[in-house]
Formats: C-alpha cells, sequence, structure tokens
C-alpha cells in the first residue's frame, strides 16, 4: 500500500532540504528551467524567501510522514497561473508528484492553470495528464541547464 502524502504551507527552513533536491544533475536537466544561480544557496533561499510573502504565490510543502519530499507552488507568470512542481528523485515512479498535485488542486482555486514542462520530461508530462491538465501548445525558452533552447509543452486546467 502507497504511503499517503501531505502538504503543508512551506515555511522558509524548508528551503534547505528543498535547495538539495533541485541539485541533482538528472533532475536538473529535466526541469531544463532553473535559475541561472541553481547552485548559489544563498540566492536560492532569499529568492524563495521572498516568494513565501507574496500574496499570489502558493507554497507548499510535500511530506511523506514527517519527511520533506519535494514542494509545489502557484505562481502568476506573464499574468498566467502557473503551476510547478519537485519531488525529489528517490521518489519518483512512485506516484507522489501526481498526488501532490491532485491534493494541490484541491486547495488552489485558480482557473485557468497552466503547467509547462521540457519536451522530453515524459514523466511531468504523465502527472499533468492524469491531474485533467490538457496540452494545448508549445513554445521556446532558453534553458540555463541545458544552456540552449529547447522546446516546452504547454499544459492547461480550467
Amino acid at each position: 500500500m502507497k504511503s499517503k502524502i501531505q502538504l503543508r504551507k512551506t515555511v522558509l527552513i524548508d528551503f534547505e532540504t528543498l535547495f538539495e533536491f533541485q541539485l541533482d544533475d538528472e533532475a536538473k536537466y529535466l526541469a531544463a528551467f532553473n535559475s541561472a544561480d541553481h547552485s548559489d544557496k544563498k540566492a536560492y533561499i532569499k529568492k524563495y524567501k521572498g516568494l513565501l510573502t507574496d500574496p499570489t504565490v502558493n507554497n507548499h510543502t510535500v511530506l511523506l510522514g514527517n519527511q520533506i519530499i519535494g514542494s509545489i507552488s502557484k505562481f502568476v507568470m506573464f499574468g498566467d497561473n502557473e503551476i510547478t512542481y519537485w519531488i525529489d528523485k528517490k521518489h519518483w515512479g512512485q506516484g507522489f508528484a501526481t498526488n501532490a498535485l491532485q491534493l494541490f488542486l484541491s486547495i488552489e482555486f485558480s482557473r485557468h492553470l497552466f503547467g509547462r514542462v521540457a519536451f522530453d520530461n515524459y514523466g511531468s508530462q504523465k502527472v499533468l495528464e492524469r491531474c485533467g491538465f490538457i496540452k494545448i501548445g508549445s513554445d521556446k525558452g532558453f534553458s540555463n541547464t541545458r544552456q540552449s533552447e529547447i522546446e516546452e509543452y504547454i499544459y492547461k486546467i480550467s
């Protein structure tokens, strides 16, 4: 039987753990659109600390028992409500991202909600689709991780 996860509002101390998750090379590659200074812990914590008080951002930490295994958030980009999530690599393939997004959608009522994912991040594409997001198009963007422009798919839930 799969263990149940929980979401709770993100607090500053969570960023110590969440920072470590985003240093994994494979995870960075699949996420693709990281900050240019993603390995700078002070810059990372400063950025996300500021988002904790932004009323347009809804940050939650994903917990398995008392253990932090990821994060999920709604933010506004170019006037659109966007979703982002990150699950620690050692917990991939166990349904936690799908479960976290389903839980999040039950507490985040902004619609239309968009999700963007690198063209080759098949796992994240499946997560969005399982949660009712529909692929509506694509765009190109510069990936700091890959140091090139790549295609990203745009998903939407209404």
